[in-house]
Formats: structure tokens, C-alpha cells, sequence
């Protein structure tokens, strides 16, 4: 799935007293040169580096980020049957080191939002001023009874690109005719929402050109999911017979699985997979944890106007890991978030009062080459969380040159996208 910038309890007092402190502006700095650090370094996080820095040269920017080379999610199912190779989605952050961020090239380990610290993977610290967070998704692990890390080598949830998204296509290459791919979805909120059915089209037309007897198999912990007249009218169309989906009303939860016999089980009956792509319940990188900025859902509630975490003072969260409303958790979202984030903290910490920011994006499905349709929204702080105040989305019945023109325009905004925040 492509997405593009078209666009439970805490105790009471403690989460007063959070909330009044999120709520306090940052201190202005006209007596020295203030220091942001940004820990993560997807679209999110690098959006937000460079912005912060174009806002204001004067700024000390350091984007902590463990990985020398960022992998896309984005077009990655595309990688996992053949139609795209992972080089195209990888990118450096030269670009972002040379525009004035200080690239720090080591994981945050631990963060004292009172002495407004961060201890580094190898023990260093660095002071900031402003924090913002953007540590995409962690996996749950301990969600889904049978499934763990060692587990994920043998049933890849290929949810975060490289490794795992290889894997399943060596998986898929390896697989004999006749078989059944098996997909296991986990109930929302999760990164990409339309991607696992994306993933199922996608592979249905690998299978559909070199496995013809083989099929696919969806088990939804939903029961509805997004755009989903348009997925079911393109596998109809293009995969007769090659996609079933049961939904959550019709036993489709998965409930745990065997890696040893490949057994996927689900509330009403099991199920063997020749290969399995399961996709466990997410949360926020764990370092919004150790943070302190997610609640007991896993994910961070935040200011919508600011970012500012609802939990903790001088920390801003943004991207997959914040609670955004009807904002979709994919790449456009965070990047515009990125940059609204950064124009807010540029902002506060000159003494004034943030813009309301409005946030626009898209998101682009391909289901089998040359064949996509879109989703589009703008959104706006309504009642504490992004509201969707305009929506679009492609025609069903919509004749396949349009298909054809979506399908360039998600190539189109990729392209852009990934220049813009890292080349």
C-alpha cells in the first residue's frame, strides 16, 4: 500500500498533571541556540529533521536513527512477488546530514524527560530542548499465543521492510503449485490498513502467472476494512476464485498458531498454510514507552494542533506511533505530520502560539501492474484528535485507463516523497 500527501487508565492525577505540563508552550531560547532532537528516521522523522532546520537554521538538529539505510514500506509488497527490487527501496540520509541535521547513527536506549536527556545504544548522552518522537511500530509479540521472533521466520510478517520481505518472497517463489497462501490480519489500529489486502492481490497475480492451482487466503480479525468494495470488485475481476476472505463475524480471528505444522487457528477452525504471512498486533516503538508518552493502549495520545505528547512535558510524538484520529498511520501522514510538528515547535519556541495545522494525504493500491486505485482525506484537530473534514475515494466502476493513471501517479508520488525527504 503507497500512501501519498495529497493527502486505559492512568490514574486521574497523574494524568492531569501530564496533561497540564503537554500543554505548556516550550520556553523561548533568544539567549542561545536551541537543540531538537528527533529519534527515528522514517518519513515521520526525517520530514521533521529537515523541516525544523529549514524553519530555522539557527536550531541544533540531531536525528538519532540506528539504521544507515531507511527501507520504504511502501511499494515493499511489490518486492515480496518480483515486480520491484529492494534497492528501490532504500535510501541513505547524506542528504539529510549535508542540509544541517547531525546524524546520529545509534538507537536511543533510554530518555529523562525532567533532565531532558537521552542515553544512547552505547552509553553517551545528549541534552535536548525539544523531543520528538517518531518510532514507527513495534509488533506484539506476546499478542498472539504461538507467535514470537523466532516464529516470524518461519510465518514472516514482512510488516516492516528487508529482511522479512525477502523472506516471504523466497517463501512464495519456493511454494508448489496447488498451494495456499495464507494471510492472517490483525483487528485495527495497525500501519497501512489497506496493505494486507494489497499483499493478497499482489500475490494472487504472482501466483495467477506461474501458480495457476494455487490460491489465497485471508483471516480478518475484522469484519470490514478500508476501500473494501474496491478490493473486492478487483478480485472478482482479476482473481476469479483465487481470494477468499473470511471476516471476523465469520470465524476469521486468528486466535494463535504452530510454526511447526504450519497451522494457523482461528475462533471456528484451523487452517495449514504451504506459506504464511502473519501479522501480529502493533503498538508504538517501544521507545515511546520508555518514554512515558503511550498510554495503555500502546500508542501515544497527543495534542493534535502541537503534537505535544498528552503524557509528557517537552516531548512531541508524530507518525505511525501517535493516536491521530482518522488520520491512516502511512507514510504521507507522517510526513505531513513531520512538518506541522516542526512548524509548532519552531513556533512555541519563539514564545508564539501554533497554527491549526491542516493536513491532507492519499493513499494508492496497486493490485496487479497498471491497476491501482486511491483513497484521499484532509484533515483537521476537532475535539482533541484529527477529524476528516473532505474525503475521496476512486469510482468502483472506474474504466481501467484511470486505473492505469492512478497506478502512475503512485509511481509518480513515490518518487517524489522519497526525494523530498531523502535525496
Amino acid at each position: 500500500m503507497v500512501a501519498t500527501r495529497r493527502m486505559t487508565r492512568r490514574d486521574v492525577a497523574r494524568g492531569i498533571a501530564a496533561s497540564a505540563a503537554a500543554a505548556l508552550p516550550c520556553p523561548s531560547f533568544a539567549q542561545g541556540t536551541a537543540r531538537v532532537a528527533v529519534i527515528g528516521g522514517g518519513f515521520g522523522g526525517a520530514s521533521c529533521a529537515r523541516a525544523l532546520r529549514q524553519l530555522d537554521a539557527k536550531l541544533q538538529v540531531s536525528l538519532i536513527e540506528p539504521n544507515q539505510t531507511f527501507t520504504a514500506c511502501p511499494f515493499s509488497n511489490e518486492v515480496i512477488v518480483g515486480m520491484r527490487e529492494m534497492p528501490a527501496q532504500q535510501f541513505t540520509y547524506h542528504k539529510i546530514a549535508a542540509a544541517g541535521v547531525t546524524v546520529i547513527p545509534q538507537a536511543a536506549a533510554e530518555i529523562d524527560p525532567q533532565a531532558r536527556t537521552i542515553v544512547l545504544a552505547d552509553g553517551n548522552s545528549l541534552a535536548y530542548d525539544g523531543l520528538v518522537l517518531s518510532p514507527g511500530i513495534d509488533l506484539r509479540f506476546d499478542a498472539l499465543p504461538g507467535y514470537d521472533e523466532a516464529a516470524s521466520i518461519k510465518m514472516p510478517h514482512a510488516w516492516k521492510a528487508g529482511e522479512q520481505t525477502m523472506l516471504l518472497r523466497k517463501q512464495i517463489e519456493g511454494m508448489e503449485d496447488g498451494g495456499t497462501v495464507v494471510i492472517a490480519v490483525p483487528a485495527a489500529p495497525l500501519r497501512c490498513p489497506p496493505a494486507p489486502y494489497e499483499r493478497a492481490c499482489l500475490i494472487a497475480h504472482y501466483l495467477k502467472t506461474r501458480k495457476p492451482r494455487s490460491k489465497v487466503l485471508i483471516l480478518d480479525a475484522k469484519d470490514g476494512f478500508s476501500q473494501q468494495k474496491l478490493f473486492e470488485a478487483a478480485w472478482k475481476e482479476l482473481y476469479p476464485g483465487m481470494i477468499e476472505r473470511i471476516s471476523l463475524s465469520q470465524g476469521g480471528r486468528v486466535t494463535s498458531v504452530d510454526p511447526a505444522t504450519s497451522t494457523i487457528i482461528t475462533d471456528f477452525g484451523n487452517y495449514t498454510a504451504q506459506v504464511a504471512s502473519v501479522i501480529p498486533p502493533q503498538k508504538a516503538g517501544r521507545i515511546a514507552e520508555i518514554a512515558g508518552a503511550a498510554d495503555n493502549t500502546g500508542w501515544c495520545p497527543i495534542d493534535p494542533v502541537s503534537f505535544a505528547s498528552k503524557l509528557v512535558p517537552n516531548i512531541h510524538v508524530i507518525g505511525d506511533a501517535c493516536i491521530a484520529g482518522q488520520i491512516p498511520k502511512a507514510a504521507s501522514a507522517a510526513s505531513a505530520q513531520g512538518k506541522a510538528c516542526a512548524a509548532a515547535i519552531v513556533a512555541m519556541m519563539s514564545g508564539r502560539t501554533p497554527q491549526t495545522p491542516r493536513l491532507s494525504g492519499a493513499c494508492y493500491n496497486t493490485v496487479a501492474p497498471g491497476y491501482a486505485f486511491s483513497l484521499s482525506g484532509v484533515y483537521q484537530p476537532k475535539e482533541g484528535q484529527f477529524a476528516e473534514v473532505e474525503g475521496a475515494t476512486s469510482r468502483v466502476d472506474a474504466p481501467r485507463e484511470v486505473r492505469q493513471r492512478e497506478a502512475d501517479g503512485a509511481e509518480k508520488w513515490f518518487k517524489a516523497i522519497t526525494e523530498e525527504t531523502f535525496g
